[in-house]
């Protein structure tokens, strides 16, 4: 990934006096464009790089070979070692890559970075929950975004159904421990999870290498994504009352962005609640009981009385 291949690229200029583009490009495998870019991001990141044109010339940091990185303050290597703690899902390569780092940073740095390496551990399992496995196919998909090479993608959908198709894989996104691919294809921009994903091969056209539209933000694809996503999930909207004392575990069940308080009266709290069908949020409410009153719609009211029907045919007397 990207976060690898700076690392690398950031311990290739600390071993030598100078690098050229088309060097580190062959040392990482990648082009000479990438490279470019990469040392452009170390230089807006506050990496102390620079550029020196003509024959002779390429890329060097401030204070030659043998520089002690001091362009990293201490906060900025406390957060980069936190992320990497035990637990974390990080590459072994980057792993190696930031002990390699450790040894070059101050002596007034390094007890820090160990110290926060072991500091914080990232469990991002839910309770009751499956550990999350690594998606079979992330390493393949990591690999063709960062070479921007074209795959043929074997996927099945949500509703089962499994397709084949060339993408051109634009980035990766780890939402809440589960990933998605964002891809080019024949039909326009696509979202992919990578769990989904059974095969990954070389394109049926025979055409590998692809470069991104002009101007793409992965950032600002997923948020349009994501923000697509909430409102397919925010479809049916539903008006009830709670008691005040169960207001906090009702939004943590349906989630905090899928209920707004919206007043309260004699100690019940009038909420906002949102799914994607009817049906999806009558499920979530019938849990409650009695602890809960909808005002409306009626197509949810509708659907808690067959709910309540159905129940009452399994389990009634």
């Amino acid at each position: 990934m990207r976060a690898d291949r700076l690392v690398s690229l950031l311990l290739l200029l600390q071993s030598r006096r100078r690098l050229t583009a088309a060097e580190a490009a062959q040392e990482l495998e990648v082009s000479v464009p990438t490279v470019r870019r990469d040392l452009e991001a170390l230089s807006a990141a506050g990496v102390p790089v620079y550029a020196q044109p003509g024959r002779g010339g390429g890329w060097s940091l401030v204070g030659g070979a043998r520089t002690d990185l001091s362009g990293l303050t201490a906060p900025e290597v406390r957060a980069l070692f936190l992320l990497v703690g035990p637990g974390s899902d990080v590459s072994p390569a980057v792993r190696t890559a930031l002990r390699k780092l450790v040894r070059a940073l101050p002596s007034t740095f390094r007890e820090q970075a160990e110290t926060a390496g072991s500091a914080v551990v990232l469990d991002r399992r839910r309770w009751g929950a499956e550990p999350v496995a690594r998606p079979p196919h992330l390493d393949a998909l990591e690999r063709a975004v960062v070479e921007r090479r074209r795959v043929r993608l074997a996927h099945a959908g949500s509703r089962g159904g499994a397709t084949e198709r060339d993408v051109e894989p634009l980035g990766l996104v780890d939402h809440d421990g589960t990933w998605y691919l964002l891809a080019g294809t024949v039909a326009g921009q696509r979202t992919f999870r990578v769990d989904r994903v059974s095969a990954v091969t070389g394109p049926a056209s025979g055409e590998e290498r692809f470069e991104p539209p002009p101007g793409f933000d992965l950032g600002a694809a997923w948020a349009a994504v994501a923000a697509g996503i909430e409102r397919a999930r925010s479809a049916v909207e539903a008006t009830l009352t709670l008691p005040e004392d169960r207001v906090g575990a009702f939004r943590d069940v349906l989630g905090p962005a899928y209920v707004d308080v919206v007043g309260s009266e004699a100690g019940r709290t009038r909420l906002r609640a949102r799914a994607d069908t009817a049906t999806m949020l009558a499920r979530q409410l019938a849990g409650w009981a009695d602890l809960v009153v909808v005002e409306g719609p009626e197509e949810v009211r509708a659907e808690l009385v067959r709910l309540g029907a159905s129940l009452t045919t399994a389990y009634g007397t």
